[in-house]
């Protein structure tokens, strides 16, 4: 085995031969750095050495005085190397081939020293800027990687903010590029991988691997440690399952089948379901696996119900509406920072889209019950767009009391809340006053007389009990929101009032 740089040499090694182990040893994963072997160089022929690209910037070692008119020479590849004598230095000049081979220009590798160079020294030089050559051009073929890497992540994200605002047609023909026929279908499920931040890299890569090219995979730009998948395969849900299966501190959420134009929804029924993953031993759910409010409701009485609530929308021009109420849905899921951040645009657009709905309805977002009926009637129009899009909407003498009434959602209401009242602190009592109180721990700490900081801690303490996110709001508190309003345990909210006015108002109270 070869000696390295520094160690003796190998037994078989001629003593005179040293220096090319030594060069040959920065060719040894891990030890792949130009500057180490320009350094190296200066040491073995006594030297001072400089390497430079095509324009002059210093890549390497120490700036040299060199004649302009022989390093054009050089850099233009007219003549490959260049012995010159410049008053008390020996100069050698020796081209290094552009790692771009489209590329007429070439780097350059300087030697000054004190003494002529011998054979022996020239050989050093000469042999020395091969490896230069070769380092430059892994360097340059893991930089391309890279940023081939980074454009296809940008084009994946790209695709999924334009299925976010039901922009479909734009999606697939960006997809069809690169992923041809990916997005031929009229649905998919979309699923949130979540592990630590640091393993996401590696992890997106997984879940690119067990999809085999039928999914769309996102690393989410909203939270660090999320990997967001959108596949039409009917077992990506089995494939990513694998994934987490014995994987400490990974967990799978998965939405329902959904058209492409509602990838916004599933990507919510996605998060919810990801945090029952996190009280589930296998670690992964889907969004089904638990009933639903609306699903609860006469669907004519809702979705009558619903048209009625976003009527004041209707006379936008389509694209305009659809952009608010797609925004509107994400903000009611998320803050306005990861809103923004999912779509592609300003925390400062999204509260802008947010206030101008507000204000069409009439409507105060700081409410947690006005927010869970907005919730409600958007969603609920999405469905109606996909499900009952060729049925005349029908005239609603229904309020949202009405459609909370029904024997089924009370039950259902009941089964859920009652859960809470088998832990021994009053965590139903609680967390009622936190949802009135617009979902502040101070206020509801006034007025339960108690600490803010046990308010936070019911909540939080609700949260496996329930089965259901609370703190981080979306659609787990609305349907918690909408479980108190069923039982009469919150008054059910007048949507259509009088906007308070406060457009700096956060998009989660």
């Amino acid at each position: 085995m070869a000696g390295r740089a520094g160690e003796g040499p190998h037994p078989s090694t001629p003593q005179g031969d040293i220096w090319a182990v030594q060069l040959l040893d920065h060719l040894r994963p891990g030890a792949r750095d130009p500057r180490r072997v320009v350094t190296w160089l200066a040491r073995a022929v006594q030297a001072t050495v400089c390497l430079q690209d095509a324009d002059g910037t210093l890549l390497a070692g120490e700036r040299l005085p060199l004649d302009d008119s022989l390093v054009a020479e050089v850099v233009a590849g007219r003549i490959s190397a260049a012995a010159v004598q410049d008053g008390d230095r020996h100069l050698r000049l020796v081209s290094v081939r552009a790692p771009d081979p489209r590329s007429a220009a070439t780097s350059l590798l300087a030697v000054a020293r004190a003494v002529p160079f011998d054979r022996r020294a020239a050989e050093i030089v000469t042999r020395t800027a091969g490896v230069v050559e070769l380092l430059l051009r892994e360097r340059e073929s893991t930089a391309a990687g890279r940023r081939l890497r980074r454009a296809t992540a940008d084009l994946r994200l790209a695709i999924l903010q334009l299925l976010m605002v039901e922009d479909t047609v734009s999606a697939r023909r960006v997809a069809a590029g690169l992923w041809p026929g990916l997005l031929d279908t009229d649905s998919a499920c979309v699923y949130v991988v979540e592990g630590h931040p640091a393993e996401r890299d590696g992890l997106a890569e997984d879940c690119v691997d067990l999809t085999r090219g039928q999914a769309l995979v996102v690393r989410c730009p909203a939270v660090d440690g999320h990997v967001i998948v959108v596949s039409p395969a009917p077992r990506a849900g089995q494939w990513l399952r694998s994934l987490v299966d014995g994987r400490p501190g990974t967990f799978l959420g998965g939405s329902v089948r959904q058209s492409l134009a509602r990838t916004a929804t599933a990507y919510g029924q996605a998060i919810s379901a990801l945090a029952v993953a996190h009280f589930r031993p296998d670690q992964a759910a889907v969004y089904a696996e638990r009933t639903h409010p609306e699903r609860l409701m006469d669907p004519a009485e809702l979705h009558a119900w619903s048209a009625a609530v976003l009527r004041p929308l209707d006379t936008l021009p389509h694209h305009t509406r659809a952009e608010l109420l797609a925004t509107t849905r994400l903000g009611l899921e998320f803050t306005a920072v990861n809103a923004a951040k999912i779509l592609g645009v300003s925390r400062n657009t999204v509260r802008a889209r947010m206030d101008r709905v507000e204000a069409l309805l009439g409507a105060d977002f700081s409410d947690l019950a006005v927010r869970a009926t907005a919730h409600l009637a958007l969603n609920t129009q999405a469905a109606r767009t996909e499900d009952l899009g060729a049925m005349a909407p029908q005239a609603c003498g229904s309020r949202l009391g009405d459609l909370l009434a029904g024997p089924g959602l009370r039950a259902w209401a009941h089964d859920l809340l009652d859960r809470l009242t088998r832990d021994g602190r009053d965590l139903r009592g609680t967390l009622r006053a936190w949802i009135a109180a617009g979902g502040n721990a101070e206020r509801a700490a006034q007025d339960l007389g108690v600490h803010a900081q046990t308010v936070r801690e019911h909540v939080r303490g609700a949260e496996p009990v329930l089965e259901r996110q609370l703190l981080a709001a979306g659609t787990d508190l609305y349907e918690v929101v909408l479980a108190h309003l069923a039982l009469g345990d919150l008054t059910a909210p007048a949507v259509l009032r009088a906007n308070p006015g406060q457009p700096d108002s956060p998009v989660h109270g």
